[in-house]
């Protein structure tokens, strides 16, 4: 697995982490860090998980290398 892949798979599940406890807990983790969910900072962190997330779309119709090496 690439390097970009394994940051985007990260930061992909800190984001699902934010929206776990916006669900249970009603915290937003990343306005609290941000200044609320309109600031710039907090703008910056949605939008690079998004991104991240849409990469991560990528990884489920890549064939893994590792299984391609097993098979020759």
């Amino acid at each position: 697995m690439m390097l970009l892949d394994r940051i985007a798979l990260l930061v992909t599940v800190i984001g699902a982490i934010n929206w776990g406890s916006i669900g249970i807990f009603a915290f937003d983790l990343v306005a609290w860090i941000g200044g609320g969910q309109d600031a710039l900072l907090s703008r910056i962190i949605y939008t690079v998980v998004g991104i991240a997330g849409l990469w991560c779309i990528s990884l489920l119709f890549r064939e893994r290398d590792d299984m391609r090496l097993r098979e020759n």
